[in-house]
This record gives structure tokens, sequence and C-alpha cells, in this order.
């Protein structure tokens, strides 16, 4: 009998002795394991499947509900999430949650701009409201790419509260002036030596912001903290980015790594920030792809040099961290084709031999949660399998190379949510707009 045969056997009997959980059993189980935790990490599968948008967010709101969440972060840029933080924390001028969303304009927008989000922030801004005498709870980015809008929040900030710094922060940020329709082509212009690196510039104004902390936190207003906070973190995306693109044109052997470092170190200073503020340990929720929560060290991303958020986490915070992955076998998916292609719903293809997803696939019961600490389920899924992970674009064709790699499912996650037919994410309708100076920014990864 083949180990695969062994496999279905062995879970087909767990199956049998009802040791899977329920989508209902494990929300009462999730408040319980919060009680001991700083950070629930919630991934998705796929960047474009409306069942794990969903249940992330039903996870997230009984958190919120029952204290055990200060704030959300997500696998978006910082400028553009800030303004939904304004939003449901009640301080914006947008009057509706899609004019708050409305700076997601970018490829893939669909991310963060969809019907799953929607409702996400307008229940999370009705509940800051509800609770007139807490803090509210949060809604912030954590990744890099926003070059050209950090650098106009930066200016912005510095226009309100220092107008000579202001001047000078222009005069710094001119030195990618002239990368504006393309910030890759900034990297290929230092790398072959046309341009001198603007790192120094980048530096300086972070610098220089810091040093004025107590100066502009001494502004009138219980939300000047939050708004130096913010200036400070792009300020130092400005500094991450251009290292970033950089790094893309001289060799550097991993800018993946780079990308999550970041990611993680916004965790850790977002956590500081408002961990002084309220004078406790803060709960933070972060939603990302399976591919940057599920430890790196249990995936052939090791064998790459390659680490992660959910890596990084589990090294500092030990069992304070909570790892939840998401899986599907069928069904469609937001995706596109190309980068800066149009959005497309495709079929998503039966999973491969050797998989987790077609072990999962081959048992009766169609949505389940693992908890992989249990000895039987950690034994039955010992054995490192493939493992599919889905971005922003998706070419069946290239399936098995584009999006499988290896990875031991119960070092990986604590929890596994499998839904074996899932639906393609509904993306809102988008009226992009012009950025003063906007730059043109992709994410050379998809997930």
């Amino acid at each position: 009998m083949s180990l695969m045969n062994c496999d279905h056997k062995m879970m087909q009997r767990l199956e049998a002795e009802a040791v899977y959980g329920t989508l209902d059993s494990f929300y009462q189980t999730i408040l319980t394991t919060a009680q001991y935790k700083k950070l629930i990490l919630i991934g998705e599968a796929t960047h474009g499947t409306m069942e794990f948008y969903r249940i992330r967010a039903e996870i997230t709101k009984k958190l919120i509900e029952q204290g055990l969440c200060d704030a959300v972060t997500v696998e978006a840029d910082w400028p553009d999430a800030y303004r939904v933080h304004r939003y449901v924390c009640n301080r914006s001028d947008d009057k509706e949650g899609q004019e708050a969303l409305s700076d997601f304009e970018r490829f893939p927008s669909w991310m963060w701009r969809n019907t799953e989000v929607l409702d996400f922030i307008e229940w999370l801004r009705g509940f800051n409201k509800s609770e007139k005498f807490a803090p509210p709870c949060g809604f912030y980015g954590m990744d890099l790419y926003s070059l050209n809008a950090s650098i106009q929040a930066v200016i912005t900030y510095l226009d309100q509260v220092d107008p000579i710094a202001g001047k000078a922060a222009r005069e710094r940020y001119a030195c990618f002036g002239q990368f504006n329709n393309d910030p890759q082509s900034y990297g290929l212009a230092t790398a072959s030596g046309v341009l001198d690196h603007c790192e120094e510039e980048a530096v300086q104004q972070l610098m220089e912001i810091q040093q004025k902390a107590r100066l502009y936190l001494e502004r009138d207003g219980m939300f000047a903290g939050d708004d130096y906070f913010s200036a400070q973190q792009n300020a130092e995306i400005v500094r991450k980015a251009e290292e970033y693109y950089r790094a893309m044109y001289r060799g550097h052997p991993n800018t993946w790594n780079l990308r999550d470092w970041h990611m993680f170190m916004t965790l850790e200073k977002l956590e500081n920030y408002l961990g002084l503020k309220a004078k406790r340990d803060m709960r933070i929720v972060v939603w990302a792809h399976n591919s940057h929560l599920g430890n790196a060290s249990a995936t052939e991303m090791a064998q790459r040099g390659e680490v992660n958020i959910g890596q990084l986490a589990k090294e500092k915070y030990g069992d304070e961290c909570l790892n939840i992955g998401f899986s599907t076998a069928r069904g469609t998916v937001t995706a596109a084709s190309d980068w800066d292609g149009p959005l497309e719903t495709k079929t998503v293809r039966e999973p491969l031999p050797g998989s987790y997803e077609e072990l999962f696939t081959s048992l009766k019961t169609r949505e389940f949660v693992l908890d992989l600490h249990k000895p039987e389920i950690a034994k039955a899924l010992k054995e490192e399998r493939l493992q599919r992970a889905i971005g922003v674009i998706y070419r069946p064709e290239t399936e098995r190379w584009s999006y499988y790699f290896h990875a031991e499912l119960p070092r990986q996650f604590d929890f596994m949510i499998h839904i074996d037919e899932t639906h393609a994410l509904e993306a809102l309708p988008t009226f992009p707009h012009e950025r003063p100076g906007a730059l043109d920014e992709t994410y050379p990864y998809g997930l």
C-alpha cells in the first residue's frame, strides 16, 4: 500500500472518530486560546477567496468583542490603510466605507477594496463608536511599497506642524522625483551608475522626524501622537522602499526577507506604541497570505534562506503567537493573468497528487478545522507534502511550479481551516484617481 493510501486511511479514521472541529466550535476554541496570545496570525491560501476573508473577519470580530484584539494589521500599504484606520476610529471626513477604501486604487486593488473588507470596516466603525470609553481598535498596513504615497504623507504632515521642516523634506525627497512613473527604474538607475542613490536623503529625513518627536508630540489634540507615529512610519517606509528597489537591481540575494522583516518590525513598533499609550500589553490580529504567516522554517522557503513574519513571530513570542492557515481544493478565485491585468474570476484546478489539498478533499467532511497540536493529527500529517499558494496572479497552466511548495503542516501552523469548495472575492467598483506625482508602484511578488 502506498504512503498516500496509508495517509488517506489514517485521515478517514480520524474523521470517523470526530477528531476534526467545526467552524462553530473553533470560534469558541479561539476565544479560549487567544486569552494568552499577543499576536494572532490569520492567513489565506489565495488573495482572492471570499470565504477566507469572511471567516477571518468573523474570528477577528469575536476577538474584538471579547477585548482580545486591540488592532488589526494587514498586508497592505501603510498610507492606504491609515485612511481606513481614521475612518474606523471615527476621526475621518469620509462618510462611508467605500470612500475610506478609495486609496486602494493600484493593482491589485481587490485585495482590500472588496465587499468582505467593506463589511468588516463598517462593523468595526460601529463597534468603536459604541465603545465610547474604550480605546478604539485600529486598522493598519504593514507593507513597504508605498514609496511615493509615504513621501507625500510625510510632507503633508510636516507642512501642518513644521512648515520649515516640510520645505526641507521636499528638497530631500526631490531625489526621487524623476522616477514618478516607475519606482523600479530607480533601482535600475542606481545599479547602472546613472544615479547616486537617495539612501542618505531618506535616512536624514527619518532621523530629523525622530529627533523632533517631543516638539511634534506637544501639539494640541488627543490624536497628536497617532499622527506623529504615522508620519514617522511613513518616513521609515521611504527609507526601506528605497533600499528594496535598489536591492532588486544590485544582486541582493533575497528581497523577500527585506520585505517580511519590514512587516514584522512594523508589528513590533505598533505593539510598542499602542502598549505605551494603553500601559498594558497589546493584542494584535494580522491578516496576510499563508506564505507570510505560516512558519517559514517548516517549508522549503528555509532552504532558500527565506524567513517570514510567521517564523520571526514564533521565534520572538513563542507560545504567545498563534498561527491559523487556510486551504481549499476547488472553486473559483479572483485573480489576474498578468501584472496590472484586468480582474478575472478563475477556476481553481483540482489539487495535485501528494498535496495536503488532495488529502483533505478525499474526506467526506467538506469544511473542518484541524488542531495541529493534537498528537493523532500531527502524526497523520507529519510527512512533508505539497501545499498550494495562489497570489494575485493565477495561471493554472503553470500550476505545479508557480503555486506549490513543500511544507510540514504541523510545524507551519497551529490550526488549519479547510473549505473544500470556495468562491471568488467580489471586488468593489474602482474609480482611479491620480495622486500628485503618483508612482506606478508594483509588487515584485504576487504574495
